[in-house]
Protein backbone atom coordinates (compact mmCIF):
# COMPACT_ATOMS: atom_id res chain seq x y z
CA UNK A 1 0.00 0.00 0.00
CA UNK A 2 1.45 3.32 -0.70
CA UNK A 3 0.78 5.67 1.59
CA UNK A 4 2.60 8.88 0.47
CA UNK A 5 1.67 11.23 -2.60
CA UNK A 6 3.97 14.06 -4.31
CA UNK A 7 2.54 17.60 -3.59
CA UNK A 8 5.31 19.41 -3.12
CA UNK A 9 3.48 22.54 -4.59
CA UNK A 10 0.32 22.31 -2.57
CA UNK A 11 2.77 21.64 0.60
CA UNK A 12 4.92 25.16 -0.04
CA UNK A 13 1.03 26.73 -0.21
CA UNK A 14 0.04 25.07 3.00
CA UNK A 15 3.14 25.67 4.88
CA UNK A 16 3.15 29.85 3.31
CA UNK A 17 -0.44 29.63 4.76
CA UNK A 18 0.53 28.31 8.32
CA UNK A 19 3.35 30.78 8.95
CA UNK A 20 0.95 33.84 7.78
CA UNK A 21 -1.37 32.67 10.13
CA UNK A 22 0.69 32.01 13.00
CA UNK A 23 2.72 35.23 13.00
CA UNK A 24 1.13 38.36 15.35
CA UNK A 25 0.70 40.98 13.00
CA UNK A 26 2.10 43.25 15.61
CA UNK A 27 5.58 41.70 15.38
CA UNK A 28 5.68 41.03 11.31
CA UNK A 29 9.23 41.98 9.60
CA UNK A 30 8.77 44.15 6.78
CA UNK A 31 8.84 42.20 3.09
CA UNK A 32 11.84 39.63 2.91
CA UNK A 33 13.24 42.09 5.48
CA UNK A 34 13.47 38.33 8.24
CA UNK A 35 14.80 36.82 5.37
CA UNK A 36 18.11 37.80 4.03
CA UNK A 37 21.25 37.07 4.99
CA UNK A 38 22.81 33.18 4.39
CA UNK A 39 22.66 30.90 7.72
CA UNK A 40 25.75 29.07 8.25
CA UNK A 41 26.72 25.58 10.71
CA UNK A 42 29.60 24.62 11.95
CA UNK A 43 30.81 20.82 11.65
CA UNK A 44 29.32 20.47 15.16
CA UNK A 45 26.08 21.79 14.30
CA UNK A 46 25.59 19.59 11.24
CA UNK A 47 26.29 16.73 12.84
CA UNK A 48 23.47 17.70 15.42
CA UNK A 49 21.02 18.74 12.80
CA UNK A 50 22.06 14.98 11.08
CA UNK A 51 20.72 13.51 14.15
CA UNK A 52 17.05 14.35 13.14
CA UNK A 53 17.08 13.50 9.97
CA UNK A 54 15.95 11.02 8.07
CA UNK A 55 12.91 9.59 9.98
CA UNK A 56 14.46 5.76 10.14
CA UNK A 57 12.16 3.21 8.70
CA UNK A 58 8.99 1.87 10.64
CA UNK A 59 10.22 -0.38 13.76
CA UNK A 60 8.81 -3.55 13.82
CA UNK A 61 6.09 -4.46 16.88
CA UNK A 62 6.57 -8.10 17.12
CA UNK A 63 3.63 -7.95 20.05
CA UNK A 64 1.73 -7.11 17.34
CA UNK A 65 1.88 -9.90 14.13
CA UNK A 66 -0.63 -8.46 11.92
CA UNK A 67 1.04 -4.70 12.51
CA UNK A 68 1.92 -4.91 8.78
CA UNK A 69 -0.61 -6.66 7.39
CA UNK A 70 -2.76 -5.60 4.90
CA UNK A 71 -6.08 -6.43 5.63
CA UNK A 72 -5.27 -5.74 9.11
CA UNK A 73 -4.44 -2.00 8.23
CA UNK A 74 -7.76 -2.12 6.14
CA UNK A 75 -10.04 -3.46 8.99
CA UNK A 76 -8.13 -0.68 11.37
CA UNK A 77 -8.79 2.14 9.47
CA UNK A 78 -12.18 1.37 9.36
CA UNK A 79 -12.75 0.91 12.94
CA UNK A 80 -10.73 4.00 13.06
CA UNK A 81 -13.96 5.86 12.12
CA UNK A 82 -16.31 3.95 12.70
CA UNK A 83 -18.98 5.69 15.30
CA UNK A 84 -20.54 2.72 15.78
CA UNK A 85 -17.76 2.06 18.61
CA UNK A 86 -19.22 4.46 21.15
CA UNK A 87 -21.87 4.12 23.64
CA UNK A 88 -23.44 7.19 21.73
CA UNK A 89 -22.89 6.30 18.05
CA UNK A 90 -21.81 9.75 17.54
CA UNK A 91 -18.11 9.59 18.76
CA UNK A 92 -15.01 7.60 16.62
CA UNK A 93 -11.32 7.61 16.89
CA UNK A 94 -11.20 10.15 14.14
CA UNK A 95 -13.66 12.84 16.38
CA UNK A 96 -10.35 13.24 18.53
CA UNK A 97 -7.64 12.67 16.00
CA UNK A 98 -9.54 14.15 13.13
CA UNK A 99 -6.96 14.18 9.73
CA UNK A 100 -8.84 17.57 8.82
CA UNK A 101 -7.00 18.81 12.26
CA UNK A 102 -3.59 17.70 12.37
CA UNK A 103 -4.75 14.48 13.86
CA UNK A 104 -5.83 15.75 16.66
CA UNK A 105 -8.39 18.54 17.50
CA UNK A 106 -9.58 22.16 18.51
CA UNK A 107 -10.37 21.45 21.70
CA UNK A 108 -8.47 22.51 24.87
CA UNK A 109 -9.66 19.44 26.47
CA UNK A 110 -10.49 16.30 24.27
CA UNK A 111 -14.33 16.01 23.85
CA UNK A 112 -15.93 12.42 23.11
CA UNK A 113 -19.41 11.41 24.83
CA UNK A 114 -17.97 13.86 27.08
CA UNK A 115 -15.51 16.04 28.38
CA UNK A 116 -12.03 14.58 29.10
CA UNK A 117 -9.05 16.05 31.40
CA UNK A 118 -6.33 16.40 28.80
CA UNK A 119 -5.54 17.22 25.41
CA UNK A 120 -6.13 15.21 22.42
CA UNK A 121 -2.15 14.07 21.57
CA UNK A 122 -2.03 14.41 17.37
CA UNK A 123 -1.20 10.32 16.50
CA UNK A 124 1.33 11.26 13.79
CA UNK A 125 4.38 8.56 14.15
CA UNK A 126 3.35 6.75 17.23
CA UNK A 127 4.63 3.78 15.89
CA UNK A 128 8.09 5.31 16.94
CA UNK A 129 6.92 5.65 20.47
CA UNK A 130 8.06 3.54 23.61
CA UNK A 131 4.81 4.25 25.47
CA UNK A 132 1.71 6.35 24.74
CA UNK A 133 -1.05 8.67 26.32
CA UNK A 134 0.44 11.81 28.18
CA UNK A 135 1.55 9.47 31.39
CA UNK A 136 2.38 6.36 28.93
CA UNK A 137 0.63 4.56 30.80
CA UNK A 138 0.08 1.60 27.39
CA UNK A 139 3.38 0.10 26.23
CA UNK A 140 2.60 -0.38 22.85
CA UNK A 141 0.01 1.03 20.45
CA UNK A 142 -2.19 -1.66 20.28
CA UNK A 143 -3.15 -1.73 23.81
CA UNK A 144 -3.31 1.76 23.60
CA UNK A 145 -5.97 1.52 20.95
CA UNK A 146 -7.87 -0.12 23.18
CA UNK A 147 -8.07 2.35 26.23
CA UNK A 148 -10.25 5.03 24.87
CA UNK A 149 -13.49 2.52 23.47
CA UNK A 150 -14.05 1.72 27.46
CA UNK A 151 -12.90 5.28 28.22
CA UNK A 152 -16.10 6.89 30.23
CA UNK A 153 -15.20 10.59 28.18
CA UNK A 154 -13.97 9.11 25.35
CA UNK A 155 -15.95 6.48 23.24
CA UNK A 156 -17.45 5.51 26.52
CA UNK A 157 -18.20 1.63 25.41
CA UNK A 158 -17.48 -1.41 26.83
CA UNK A 159 -15.89 -4.58 25.34
CA UNK A 160 -18.85 -6.53 25.45
CA UNK A 161 -20.09 -4.04 23.15
CA UNK A 162 -17.57 -3.90 20.74
CA UNK A 163 -17.21 -8.07 20.13
CA UNK A 164 -21.00 -7.96 19.70
CA UNK A 165 -20.91 -5.41 16.69
CA UNK A 166 -17.83 -7.22 15.36
CA UNK A 167 -20.18 -10.96 15.06
CA UNK A 168 -23.59 -8.72 13.85
CA UNK A 169 -22.33 -6.95 11.62
CA UNK A 170 -21.44 -9.30 7.92
CA UNK A 171 -18.60 -7.16 6.52
CA UNK A 172 -17.11 -6.53 10.18
CA UNK A 173 -17.00 -10.28 11.16
CA UNK A 174 -15.27 -11.14 7.71
CA UNK A 175 -12.77 -8.90 7.79
CA UNK A 176 -12.07 -10.07 11.55
CA UNK A 177 -12.32 -13.80 10.40
CA UNK A 178 -9.97 -13.29 7.16
CA UNK A 179 -7.21 -11.81 9.61
CA UNK A 180 -7.49 -14.14 12.72
CA UNK A 181 -9.63 -17.43 11.87
CA UNK A 182 -13.60 -17.74 12.88
CA UNK A 183 -15.34 -15.48 15.61
CA UNK A 184 -16.19 -17.46 18.63
CA UNK A 185 -20.03 -17.73 18.91
CA UNK A 186 -21.30 -14.53 21.11
CA UNK A 187 -25.36 -14.81 20.22
CA UNK A 188 -25.87 -16.62 24.11
CA UNK A 189 -26.43 -13.14 25.73
CA UNK A 190 -26.76 -15.39 28.83
CA UNK A 191 -22.91 -15.78 28.47
CA UNK A 192 -22.14 -13.29 26.62
CA UNK A 193 -24.00 -10.18 28.09
CA UNK A 194 -24.64 -7.06 25.15
CA UNK A 195 -22.91 -4.50 27.61
CA UNK A 196 -20.00 -5.31 30.19
CA UNK A 197 -16.67 -4.41 30.77
CA UNK A 198 -14.10 -5.02 34.35
CA UNK A 199 -13.85 -1.61 36.67
CA UNK A 200 -11.26 -2.78 38.55
CA UNK A 201 -11.85 0.34 40.85
CA UNK A 202 -15.39 0.03 41.27
CA UNK A 203 -16.25 -3.58 41.81
CA UNK A 204 -20.04 -2.27 42.78
CA UNK A 205 -20.39 -0.18 39.22
CA UNK A 206 -22.79 -2.36 36.72
CA UNK A 207 -20.53 -2.76 33.98
CA UNK A 208 -18.17 -4.65 36.32
CA UNK A 209 -21.16 -7.00 37.80
CA UNK A 210 -21.80 -8.06 34.69
CA UNK A 211 -18.53 -8.71 33.62
CA UNK A 212 -17.69 -10.79 36.66
CA UNK A 213 -20.80 -12.71 36.39
CA UNK A 214 -19.12 -14.38 33.29
CA UNK A 215 -16.92 -17.37 33.22
CA UNK A 216 -13.41 -17.12 32.64
CA UNK A 217 -13.51 -19.01 29.41
CA UNK A 218 -15.79 -16.78 28.28
CA UNK A 219 -14.09 -13.15 29.60
CA UNK A 220 -11.17 -15.20 27.47
CA UNK A 221 -12.65 -15.32 24.26
CA UNK A 222 -14.02 -11.56 24.68
CA UNK A 223 -10.33 -10.28 25.73
CA UNK A 224 -8.83 -12.05 22.58
CA UNK A 225 -11.51 -10.54 20.27
CA UNK A 226 -10.93 -7.46 22.11
CA UNK A 227 -6.86 -6.93 22.30
CA UNK A 228 -7.07 -8.14 18.37
CA UNK A 229 -9.67 -5.23 17.58
CA UNK A 230 -6.53 -3.11 19.10
CA UNK A 231 -4.02 -4.78 16.96
CA UNK A 232 -6.02 -3.75 13.58
CA UNK A 233 -6.40 -0.26 14.57
CA UNK A 234 -2.31 -0.20 15.74
CA UNK A 235 -1.87 -1.17 12.21
CA UNK A 236 -4.22 1.35 10.68
CA UNK A 237 -2.07 4.02 12.81
CA UNK A 238 1.49 2.59 11.89
CA UNK A 239 0.68 4.22 8.28
CA UNK A 240 0.20 7.48 9.59
CA UNK A 241 3.22 8.96 9.53
CA UNK A 242 4.95 12.54 8.96
CA UNK A 243 8.34 12.42 6.87
CA UNK A 244 9.71 14.18 3.81
CA UNK A 245 9.00 17.69 5.24
CA UNK A 246 11.19 20.73 4.28
CA UNK A 247 13.50 20.42 6.90
CA UNK A 248 14.20 16.70 5.71
CA UNK A 249 14.76 18.10 1.95
CA UNK A 250 17.14 20.49 2.90
CA UNK A 251 19.01 17.86 5.46
CA UNK A 252 19.29 15.60 2.47
CA UNK A 253 21.13 18.83 0.56
CA UNK A 254 23.01 19.66 3.34
CA UNK A 255 24.52 16.31 3.62
CA UNK A 256 25.25 16.11 -0.73
CA UNK A 257 26.00 20.02 -0.52
CA UNK A 258 22.72 20.57 -2.49
CA UNK A 259 21.92 24.64 -2.69
CA UNK A 260 18.46 23.61 -4.16
CA UNK A 261 17.76 21.08 -1.74
CA UNK A 262 18.86 23.37 0.98
CA UNK A 263 16.83 26.41 -0.01
CA UNK A 264 13.45 24.29 0.89
CA UNK A 265 14.22 25.95 4.66
CA UNK A 266 14.33 29.66 4.61
CA UNK A 267 16.92 31.84 6.26
CA UNK A 268 14.46 32.27 8.97
CA UNK A 269 13.88 28.39 9.68
CA UNK A 270 17.81 28.01 9.23
CA UNK A 271 18.25 30.82 11.88
CA UNK A 272 15.46 28.90 13.78
CA UNK A 273 16.92 25.42 13.73
CA UNK A 274 20.37 26.91 14.98
CA UNK A 275 18.73 28.31 18.10
CA UNK A 276 16.76 24.64 18.23
CA UNK A 277 20.11 22.81 18.60
CA UNK A 278 21.82 25.86 20.33
CA UNK A 279 21.69 28.09 22.74
CA UNK A 280 18.17 27.04 23.28
CA UNK A 281 18.66 23.15 24.05
CA UNK A 282 15.30 21.99 22.28
CA UNK A 283 17.40 18.81 21.17
CA UNK A 284 17.60 17.88 24.71
CA UNK A 285 14.02 16.98 25.05
CA UNK A 286 13.30 17.26 21.38
CA UNK A 287 15.91 14.46 19.93
CA UNK A 288 16.48 11.76 17.14
CA UNK A 289 14.55 12.05 14.18
CA UNK A 290 10.95 11.87 15.38
CA UNK A 291 11.81 14.98 17.91
CA UNK A 292 11.23 13.41 21.10
CA UNK A 293 13.25 11.52 23.48
CA UNK A 294 9.76 9.55 24.63
CA UNK A 295 10.48 10.27 28.33
CA UNK A 296 8.60 12.39 30.67
CA UNK A 297 9.23 15.53 32.18
CA UNK A 298 7.78 18.90 34.27
CA UNK A 299 7.98 21.65 31.96
CA UNK A 300 5.95 24.12 35.14
CA UNK A 301 2.97 24.40 32.70
CA UNK A 302 0.44 25.67 34.81
CA UNK A 303 -3.38 23.75 34.37
CA UNK A 304 -6.36 25.39 32.83
CA UNK A 305 -7.95 28.70 34.79
CA UNK A 306 -9.77 27.36 37.93
CA UNK A 307 -7.83 24.29 38.23
CA UNK A 308 -5.36 23.15 40.55
CA UNK A 309 -2.21 20.89 39.54
CA UNK A 310 -3.61 17.53 40.41
CA UNK A 311 -2.52 15.28 37.49
CA UNK A 312 -0.28 13.21 38.74
CA UNK A 313 0.88 12.11 35.41
CA UNK A 314 4.02 9.51 34.98
CA UNK A 315 3.47 8.89 38.41
CA UNK A 316 0.06 6.88 38.42
CA UNK A 317 0.87 5.65 34.35
CA UNK A 318 3.99 3.28 35.82
CA UNK A 319 1.26 1.92 37.62
CA UNK A 320 -1.03 1.59 34.91
CA UNK A 321 1.19 0.71 32.33
CA UNK A 322 2.79 -2.45 34.95
CA UNK A 323 -0.58 -3.44 35.11
CA UNK A 324 -2.45 -3.56 32.21
CA UNK A 325 -2.89 -6.93 31.18
CA UNK A 326 -2.92 -5.92 27.26
CA UNK A 327 0.49 -4.65 27.99
CA UNK A 328 3.55 -6.30 26.06
CA UNK A 329 4.15 -9.00 28.63
CA UNK A 330 0.70 -9.86 28.83
CA UNK A 331 -1.24 -13.12 27.86
CA UNK A 332 -2.10 -11.08 24.67
CA UNK A 333 1.02 -10.23 23.19
CA UNK A 334 2.50 -11.99 20.66
CA UNK A 335 6.31 -11.16 21.71
CA UNK A 336 5.76 -11.54 25.82
CA UNK A 337 9.34 -12.24 26.36
CA UNK A 338 10.85 -9.38 23.60
CA UNK A 339 12.04 -6.02 24.65
CA UNK A 340 9.16 -4.37 24.85
CA UNK A 341 7.83 -6.65 27.40
CA UNK A 342 10.98 -6.77 28.93
CA UNK A 343 11.17 -2.42 29.28
CA UNK A 344 8.12 -3.08 31.51
CA UNK A 345 10.32 -4.55 34.58
CA UNK A 346 12.58 -1.73 34.49
CA UNK A 347 9.53 0.51 35.28
CA UNK A 348 9.56 2.12 39.25
CA UNK A 349 7.31 4.40 40.83
CA UNK A 350 9.31 7.81 42.14
CA UNK A 351 7.67 11.21 43.95
CA UNK A 352 9.47 13.16 41.25
CA UNK A 353 7.18 11.47 38.58
CA UNK A 354 3.90 13.32 39.52
CA UNK A 355 3.31 16.04 37.32
CA UNK A 356 5.77 14.78 33.94
CA UNK A 357 4.25 14.47 30.70
CA UNK A 358 5.61 12.64 27.96
CA UNK A 359 7.41 14.69 25.63
CA UNK A 360 5.51 15.18 22.05
CA UNK A 361 7.09 14.30 18.58
CA UNK A 362 7.26 18.10 17.11
CA UNK A 363 7.04 16.77 13.23
CA UNK A 364 3.74 17.79 11.85
CA UNK A 365 3.80 20.02 15.09
CA UNK A 366 2.05 23.30 13.43
CA UNK A 367 -1.04 21.27 12.12
CA UNK A 368 -2.53 20.63 15.82
CA UNK A 369 -2.77 23.67 17.88
CA UNK A 370 -3.69 24.00 20.82
CA UNK A 371 -0.59 22.22 22.61
CA UNK A 372 0.65 21.28 26.13
CA UNK A 373 -1.35 18.69 28.29
CA UNK A 374 -4.38 20.17 29.11
CA UNK A 375 -3.96 22.50 25.11
CA UNK A 376 -3.22 25.44 27.65
CA UNK A 377 -1.37 27.16 24.72
CA UNK A 378 -3.04 27.74 21.38
CA UNK A 379 0.00 28.48 19.17
CA UNK A 380 3.15 27.58 18.69
CA UNK A 381 4.00 31.78 19.75
CA UNK A 382 2.29 30.92 22.91
CA UNK A 383 4.28 27.82 23.67
CA UNK A 384 7.55 29.78 22.35
CA UNK A 385 6.49 32.73 25.30
CA UNK A 386 6.65 30.09 27.78
CA UNK A 387 9.94 28.60 27.28
CA UNK A 388 11.38 32.37 26.53
CA UNK A 389 10.04 34.13 29.73
CA UNK A 390 8.35 31.09 32.36
CA UNK A 391 5.71 33.66 32.72
CA UNK A 392 2.77 31.93 35.06
CA UNK A 393 4.68 29.19 35.25
CA UNK A 394 4.26 26.38 38.54
CA UNK A 395 7.19 27.40 41.11
CA UNK A 396 10.10 24.93 40.54
CA UNK A 397 9.89 21.46 42.19
CA UNK A 398 5.91 21.66 42.79
CA UNK A 399 5.89 18.12 42.55
CA UNK A 400 9.21 17.23 43.88
CA UNK A 401 12.40 17.61 42.46
CA UNK A 402 12.60 20.86 40.06
CA UNK A 403 13.35 20.29 36.75
CA UNK A 404 16.83 21.68 35.92
CA UNK A 405 16.44 21.94 31.77
CA UNK A 406 13.56 24.57 32.28
CA UNK A 407 15.19 28.34 32.57
CA UNK A 408 13.93 30.99 31.10
CA UNK A 409 15.48 31.43 27.79
CA UNK A 410 15.00 34.98 26.73
CA UNK A 411 13.86 34.72 22.91
CA UNK A 412 13.88 38.08 21.18
CA UNK A 413 10.98 38.34 19.34
CA UNK A 414 12.71 38.02 15.77
CA UNK A 415 14.50 34.65 17.11
CA UNK A 416 10.85 33.58 18.17
CA UNK A 417 9.94 34.06 14.70
CA UNK A 418 12.78 31.99 13.65
CA UNK A 419 11.74 29.11 15.86
CA UNK A 420 8.42 29.09 14.76
CA UNK A 421 9.43 29.13 11.17
CA UNK A 422 11.64 26.09 11.74
CA UNK A 423 8.57 24.29 13.79
CA UNK A 424 6.27 24.72 10.57
CA UNK A 425 9.14 23.24 8.34
CA UNK A 426 8.40 19.96 10.34
CA UNK A 427 4.86 19.57 8.20
CA UNK A 428 5.36 16.50 6.82
CA UNK A 429 4.35 15.07 3.28
CA UNK A 430 0.71 15.01 2.93
CA UNK A 431 -0.91 11.42 2.96
CA UNK A 432 -2.68 9.84 0.71
CA UNK A 433 -6.34 11.22 1.20
CA UNK A 434 -7.84 7.54 0.61
CA UNK A 435 -5.62 6.83 3.86
CA UNK A 436 -7.66 9.61 5.61
CA UNK A 437 -11.38 8.68 5.29
CA UNK A 438 -13.27 5.22 6.11
CA UNK A 439 -13.04 2.86 3.43
CA UNK A 440 -16.34 1.56 2.16
CA UNK A 441 -15.68 -1.70 3.25
CA UNK A 442 -13.56 -3.22 5.97
CA UNK A 443 -12.84 -6.25 3.84
CA UNK A 444 -9.52 -5.82 2.45
CA UNK A 445 -8.97 -6.54 -1.47
CA UNK A 446 -5.84 -6.58 -3.56
CA UNK A 447 -7.71 -5.46 -6.72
Amino acid sequence: MSTWIDRTSSRRVLLGGLAAALLPCSTASPANAGDAGAVGFSPQEQERIYQHSPLPPLPADPTNRVADFPPAVRLGQFLYFDRRLSANGEVSCATCHDPAKGLADENTLAEGVDTGTRHSQAVWNMAYNRWFFWDGRADTLWSQALIPTEGPAELGSTRLQLIHLLSSDNALRSAYEHIFGPLPNFSDESRFPKVGRPVPDDDTHPHHRVWSSMDDADQLAVNTVYANSGKCVAAYERRLLSKDSPFDVFVEGLRGGDPTKMAALSASAQRGLKLFIGRGNCRICHSGPNFTDGEFHDIRMPPLPGQQPTDSARYQGVVDAQGNPFNAAGQFSDDREGAAAKKLSFLVQKPEQWGQFKTPSLRSVALSAPYMHQGQKKTLRDVLHHYSTLEGALPPGHHGQPEQLIVPLQFTIQEMEDLQAFLIALTGAPLDPKLLEQPASPVWSEL
